[in-house]
């Protein structure tokens, strides 16, 4: 999505006189005196129109619950070696307890459950933890303690996020704050949660994908007593049915949201078309993705949004770190554990050359990959041709592609008849947020077979003969086939949450019902709680040199149209 045109008024608000960082002692007090008021949404944005998910037959019951990388005579054999381990376990009880703690871990399986388990949905289970909490829906509560190690490791690579969580947990800048929140569910998207919860507020989660969500870390977080309801490979009516359970649809009445914390705006989209009611107890939205932008966008044009919301997507730290350089680390990772194919001299169609998509491009020419770019903005394709990229149409190399990779944010980029003219062998994958990007819709008619070879990776086989390979059902392919660099979503996490310190306790009248991006002042404070972890010393400017420039000496650095 392009930048909005950003009024500027707020470069001359008073700054408050603040050597560093590290002295802001009330980060809400902070928040309030440095926001910024200026809306940016007057523009000539692209509408888009986002239906309801329908309900589509799936197409990967047979693998609905199993999270692994191979097929199901694998996942038998798995099956057979663990009751093979569990036989020699009952003979040799004399093990150290070192050598059994071993085992347990190498046993460990998030999603390896019996066949009967696999054919009941979460929703049909009695869901209890052990201090006889109730209210969540997860794929297995015994996960927990396995959910729980991989939450401390992503703390450990999640320093901005942690020295928040340990500045502002004395003053619970969040306190009464009761937030829904939809967004993937993930170790590090758990320690976002939990501090949250540290910060004072109360939260109830679902996921924003069906394939992305790590079943042992929900476990973890339901020991928790915390209100989630998410599994991996939910069907279309369980998406929504979680995050009707978000919102707490149909349950006590002295608990309604006063934020919401969306990732796609599916939540926020809920609300708009099946209880607006929930609008009048909201102070605030903060959404994080090209999507859910779009949608905020659409609403405040037609005057549809009854709330403030706060764009963190183009926020500068979520442009650069979690859009650029996390695809970078990440797209190599998915398309290996996928397919196991060698990148080294494939043609490569990249749909976009946005921040994702130059990420895509850089990692994969760091390989060896021939690049191609599709763009439809003269500005991203004039800096595709200056990266060395050949800016094309999608027809002109269709035939001759290996990879095509969209990342747009737009609908039926990739449609059958461009399906139909790729080679046989050739993979197709999604790195933007949305599924529509591909169309499946056209893809799953009768005359195509579809062979699920493994988790999130089908086989799609035409009448002619050729065979392709779809990643993820044309969903983000890093975040549901592979893992993602703790560090970047660290950045983001903290972006977001201060997003909500700033409206829960913005004044009234101080926002109005529009959209508004992420204040410059914010962006560096998170910025500067990332560089401990490299060691890293800013320079000082000296009083002079401020006035030279026309700055405080506590920033902002830059102005609001400045681009990095």
């Amino acid at each position: 999505m392009n930048n909005p045109n950003i009024n500027t008024k707020n470069e001359i608000l008073p700054l408050p006189k603040i050597e560093s960082v590290a002295q802001i002692s009330n980060l809400a007090s902070f928040l309030r005196s440095n926001s910024s008021i200026d809306s940016p949404s007057k523009l000539n944005m692209m509408t888009v129109n986002f239906p309801l998910t329908p309900n589509r037959p799936r197409i990967m019951d047979r693998y609905r619950y199993k999270d692994t990388r191979r097929n199901s005579n694998l996942n038998e054999g798995k099956q057979t070696r663990k009751k093979d381990r569990n036989n020699s376990c009952s003979i040799a009880k004399s093990e150290s307890h070192n050598q059994k703690t071993l085992d347990s871990v190498t046993d460990y399986d998030s999603n390896e459950t019996s066949d009967i388990e696999d054919e009941i949905s979460p929703r049909l289970k009695e869901q209890v933890n052990k201090q006889n909490f109730t209210d969540f829906c997860v794929r297995n509560i015994e996960y927990a303690e396995h959910g729980r190690k991989e939450i401390q490791i992503a703390e450990q690579e999640m320093p901005g996020l942690m020295s928040l969580r340990r500045r502002a947990e004395g003053d619970k800048p969040l306190k009464g704050a009761k937030i829904s929140g939809c967004t993937h569910i993930t170790a590090q998207i758990a320690v976002l949660i939990e501090t949250l919860i540290r910060l004072g507020a109360e939260v109830r989660w679902a996921a924003c994908n069906i394939y992305s969500t790590q079943n042992e870390v929900a476990a973890a977080l339901a020991q928790e007593n915390i209100p989630i309801f998410a599994w991996t490979n939910e069907t279309d009516e369980e998406f929504w049915w979680c995050i009707s359970k978000a919102l707490n649809i149909n349950g006590s009445s002295d608990w309604l949201p006063n934020m919401i914390l969306d990732d796609g705006g599916d939540l926020t989209y809920y609300c708009q078309k099946q209880i607006t009611s929930v609008f009048n107890s909201l102070k605030g939205i903060v959404e994080e993705s090209v999507t859910g932008i779009h949608r905020l966008y659409q609403m405040s044009r037609t005057g549809l949004l009854t709330i403030p919301a706060l764009n963190v997507n183009d926020s500068v730290t979520k442009t650069k770190f979690d859009n650029l350089y996390l695809c970078k680390e990440s797209v190599i990772d998915s398309l290996k554990r996928c397919t196991d194919t060698m990148l080294g001299g494939k043609q490569v169609l990249i749909c976009g050359y946005g921040e994702v998509g130059k990420g895509c491009c850089q990692s994969l020419k760091s390989v060896g990959c021939l690049i191609y770019v599709t763009e439809i903005d003269p500005i991203c394709a004039l800096q595709a041709c200056m990266d060395g990229f050949k800016v094309v149409r999608l027809e002109e190399v269709i035939k001759q592609i290996d990879i095509v990779i969209t990342a747009t944010g737009n609908k039926s980029v990739i449609t059958r008849e461009h399906v139909e003219k790729l080679k046989t062998g050739a993979i197709l994958c999604n790195m933007g947020h949305s599924n529509t990007e591909i169309d499946i819709d056209s893809l799953q008619q009768p005359d195509i077979i579809w062979d699920d070879v493994r988790l999130n990776v089908q086989h799609l086989t035409f009448p002619s003969g050729k065979r392709v390979t779809l990643i993820a059902e044309g969903r983000i392919m890093n975040l549901c086939c592979s893992s993602v660099p703790s560090f970047f979503i660290s950045v983001t996490a903290s972006a977001q949450a201060l997003g909500l310190i700033d409206l829960f306790h913005a004044p009234c009248g101080k926002y109005k019902n529009d959209v508004y991006l992420l204040p410059k002042k914010m962006d560096e404070y998170v910025a500067s709680l990332h560089l401990p972890a490299f060691d890293a010393h800013l320079t000082e400017l000296n009083d002079d040199q401020c006035q030279y420039l026309g700055i405080n000496k506590s920033g902002p650095f830059k102005p609001n149209y400045y681009r990095y």
